[in-house]
């Protein structure tokens, strides 16, 4: 048993970084309307620490209004090669502007100006209209910096509950459940 779930999401992602063909930071992310229908998509964990699971968006996109409305939240890790889930259950908070912006940053400009063009999560009239809007961004902001646009952040999932589910032969899984308790973590065995 180990005393801090962080340690053992390390250690799998590391191994997920290694044998994952494509995208080992994807991730599910759920999340739930203000009248309490769930809604799911994947999205691409960008940092995690003792703090929790950052990823980012365009906060007026459905995924920023469902989380405005309801901060509680969940992630799936699926590592197919690996034979492993992790699910993280937690509520979310904003990440700091310096953080965004940081992130922000180390985008490829193509990316950068793309937060700019696109309306997330609104209806598009035709893709030529999202390619005119593209253009615009690109000559607005031609020979320099590409900021931020004020409505993309990071969002990060601080975690309440994490559960470690490996694949074992005749349907006999090994499942961990870590339960935050004050500072630190308890942990306990799932049947299969």
């Amino acid at each position: 048993m180990a005393d801090d779930p962080h340690f053992l999401f390390d250690a799998w992602f590391a191994e997920a970084e290694a044998s994952e063909p494509n995208d080992p930071n994807a991730v599910a992310l759920a999340t739930a309307t203000p009248d309490g229908r769930p809604s799911v998509r994947m999205v691409l964990m960008k940092t995690h620490d003792a703090r929790g699971f950052t990823f980012h968006t365009n906060l007026d996109s459905r995924k920023g209004g469902e989380i405005e409305a309801n901060p509680a939240a969940a992630l799936l890790f699926h590592w197919k090669t690996l034979r492993r889930q992790v699910r993280i259950e937690g509520r979310t908070e904003p990440v700091s502007a310096d953080e965004a912006d940081a992130y922000f940053a180390t985008r490829s400009r193509g990316s950068q100006l793309s937060a700019w063009a696109s309306d997330q999560s609104r209806p598009l009239e035709s893709r030529e209209a999202f390619e005119r809007r593209y253009a615009e961004a690109t000559a607005r902001f031609e020979g320099g910096p590409v900021p931020r646009p004020p409505r993309w952040s990071g969002v990060r999932l601080v975690p309440d509950v994490i559960e470690f589910w490996r694949d074992r032969e005749y349907r006999m899984h090994e499942r961990r459940l870590f339960v935050r308790a004050g500072a630190g973590w308890t942990e306990s065995l799932l049947f299969p």
